[in-house]
């Protein structure tokens, strides 16, 4: 008998240890189940692994779902229904069931790493509000029960609409509402149980309601100059950081006067609990309800921002930053962030208007063909070091000196050198920054400088490889030799979507900078083979990354 124990003791240790929670960041999906037309859950199963998808987030505890990840090494976040939420919050014994049920039932074998209670409940189901907390309490202590805690932790999602202010991000508070009836009693238990505070942000929705006020490339987390909080003097590059970092002023604002929290930089430590972002992501098409009427979405030039290439330009940055652990965020440096990106696939029936833009979130199609190129696998990551210009000259010289001093490799942008041009501190910067950042292997925290660089992921226009090159047209050629050319890549293996109208590279509208990207496209997809940057004397090769209107020509064709 005492064997038996000790077996059984040794087992939940090392299920325990086998499926510990990282510290790292993770990037994942929501696998929502609101379609006529989804593949079988076998099916997804098969799609998530070979798309080197690691997380999936559902939202219920679908038995079959559940069984088809089982033994997959997947991790899995389940939610607690709205539906439910009454019962738990009134009973701990119901608590006790649903979890046993629902949850220990299919653990270890289904990695369930997370327990979600309710959906947005402030926003869905605004009578469960003062239920929400007592419910999350009960399926903690359901957990802690059955000896699971450890590894299964317990929050809520919150739609971003629970902030009353969230520009700019010091202003972060909770609506008044909820602030110290239900936040701050959740913010407690979050810190208690070591769990994360999750919020779901959609910079989309915030760029579509002001796109006179916030740029598309903030909003996708494009390369763009930045935007200033003036009270922290914090520059943020990426809208959702921004949102994320209201997140944590309005936690921080939950303390009562006089009383500073400890703040956490990462899970697991005492203080402010992490910020999660369960849900986020962009459209790729679809007309929406907006202000009273149905009009396309336009960005600024007439162009819809559900777009195809303004949602793959958005995950992608999302989906390499986290691949790469750049989690963190202005505030936050050092912080992990786990995301979820809506959604996997389009669902017809997420609307009842089947060209709604609810309808066409989905990385795939219903017959599990990607809407666009993606990839969760971490070989295929790409990743760059700018120079901040938001903080002065000094500050990047000083930068530097340190980053020449330390392993960059700085000699082609002395006089003469290959990246010499243009002579200016913030070119030079940025390529000192970059060549420190790769020689490091892209680690955590060499791309910082105390404020003076940051990440991107995608390649910045002027940044300067003298081992990379790209194929851009000749001028010289003139336009009917340049033409000629453009169809030959286009029908000869040049990716060409991007110069359509509406395309990310369609601007401006002229045949050299279409047949630079077309040339390109070609060349980088022929290896940069001898001869395939030539096109008759229209095509010459570079090694500087040159802008065309808002797009950088790459010097290799990622994401395929």
């Amino acid at each position: 008998m005492a064997l038996s124990r000790l077996i059984v003791v040794l087992a939940a240790t090392v299920a325990l240890l086998l499926f510990s929670r990282a510290e790292a960041g993770e990037i994942g999906v929501n696998y929502g189940m609101l379609g006529s037309d989804l593949p079988d859950p076998a099916s997804v199963v098969r799609l998530l692994r070979k798309s080197g998808i690691t997380s999936v987030r559902l939202y219920d505890t679908n038995a079959t779902v559940l069984r088809a990840l089982a033994n997959t090494g997947i991790k899995v976040m389940v939610m607690l229904r709205n539906d439910e939420l009454a019962a738990v919050a009134a009973s701990p014994s119901v608590a006790l069931r649903w979890v046993r049920s629902n949850v220990a039932a299919h653990y270890p074998a289904t990695q369930i790493r997370d327990v979600e209670v309710g959906n947005e409940v402030f926003l869905k189901a605004k009578s469960l509000t003062r239920q929400l907390v007592p419910a999350m309490n009960n399926v903690h202590a359901a957990l802690v029960r059955l000896r699971l805690d450890a590894a299964i932790k317990v929050s809520t999602p919150l739609a971003f609409t629970a902030l009353a202010e969230s520009w700019p991000p010091s202003s972060g508070r909770f609506r008044d509402d909820i602030a110290q009836s239900v936040m701050k009693p959740m913010v407690d238990f979050l810190r208690r149980t070591g769990s994360s505070l999750n919020v779901n942000a959609y910079p989309y929705f915030a760029y579509i309601a002001q796109p006179d006020k916030i740029s598309l490339d903030y909003a996708l987390g494009n390369p763009n100059p930045g935007v200033r909080d003036n009270k922290t003097g914090l520059v943020y590059h990426s809208l959702l950081d921004a949102q994320i970092d209201a997140a944590y002023f309005a936690m921080e604002k939950l303390e009562s006067a006089g009383t500073s929290m400890v703040v956490a930089e990462s899970k697991g430590q005492s203080g402010t609990p992490g910020v999660n972002v369960p849900e986020t992501g962009h459209p790729h098409n679809g007309p929406r309800k907006h202000n009273g009427g149905r009009r396309l979405l336009a960005a600024g030039d007439g162009c819809p921002a559900a777009s195809i290439s303004n949602a793959q330009a958005y995950n992608n940055n999302l989906i390499n930053r986290v691949l790469s652990g750049a989690t963190g965020t202005p505030y936050r440096p050092d912080a992990d962030m786990d995301v979820h990106i809506f959604s996997l696939f389009d669902e017809n029936l997420k609307s009842n208007r089947p060209d709604d833009t609810e309808n066409f979130f989905g990385l795939f199609y219903s017959n599990m063909t990607k809407v666009y190129g993606f990839d969760f696998h971490r070989a295929a990551l790409a990743s760059w070091c700018m120079a901040n210009a938001s903080a002065g000259a000094a500050a990047l010289q000083a930068a530097m000196d340190y980053a020449c001093g330390h392993g960059a490799d700085c000699g082609a942008i002395q006089p003469g050198g290959t990246c010499f041009e243009p002579g200016n501190k913030l070119a030079h910067a940025s390529y000192a920054f970059n060549s420190y950042y790769h020689r490091n292997g892209r680690a955590r925290g060499t791309c910082d400088f105390d404020g003076a660089a940051y990440i991107v992921f995608r390649e910045p226009a002027g940044n300067c490889d003298p081992k990379a090159s790209r194929c851009v047209a000749n001028a010289a050629a003139g336009e009917k030799a340049l033409q000629e050319a453009l169809n030959y890549a286009c029908a000869n293996g040049a990716d060409c979507s991007a110069i359509q109208r509406c395309g990310p590279c369609f601007e401006p509208n002229n045949v050299t900078a279409h047949a630079s990207y077309a040339f390109n496209n070609y060349y980088q997809r022929k290896g940069r083979a001898g001869g395939t940057c030539d096109f008759a004397g229209a095509g010459s090769v570079v090694y500087r990354a040159p802008k065309i209107g808002k797009c950088v020509l790459p010097s290799k064709v990622w994401n395929l």
